[in-house]
């Protein structure tokens, strides 16, 4: 988990196995969701300052995938991993990996095309400056 500079550790609970006696694929997107707010919170894409009737900027999810590589059963301890790869003008693309939090074991990789809007109008917005900054900090490189 090296190459992903936030992470967010989930013990796997019993409910979350569906009849086939491995974790549902759909959780894998709420792994996937709670990595990437930890992320924009942590460059300040996610703030309070969204719900006030005056708006923020904020991102919101114009598509998201997964590839899933092995079963995921309980009991496991993971650990999910988030990361920018590119940066446009009014978009992000990021990747996820889900792993064993013990043996380095890859389950899951995944990603996500994230716009910047204006809330409430929903219109969209450049990434803001001090964002951009924040997001290439974090990942210790400049995107063009």
């Amino acid at each position: 988990m090296n190459e992903f500079p936030i992470t967010v550790r989930f013990p796997v609970q019993w409910g979350e196995m569906d009849a086939y006696g491995h974790v549902n694929n759909a959780r894998y997107f709420t792994w996937f969701e709670a990595a990437r707010i930890a992320y924009m919170a942590r460059v300040g894409l996610v703030s309070a300052e969204m719900q006030k009737p005056d708006g923020g900027v904020g991102p919101i999810v114009a598509a998201t995938n997964a590839e899933f590589l092995r079963p995921v059963v309980f009991p496991a301890d993971l650990v999910v991993g988030a990361r920018v790869t590119r940066l446009g003008n009014t978009s992000l693309t990021m990747e996820y990996a889900v792993e064993d939090a013990h043996s380095g074991v890859r389950y899951a990789r995944g990603g996500a095309v994230l716009v910047t809007l204006r809330y409430p109008t929903y219109d969209k917005v450049p990434v803001p400056p001090e964002i951009r900054a924040a997001i290439e900090a974090l990942e210790g490189r400049i995107f063009e």
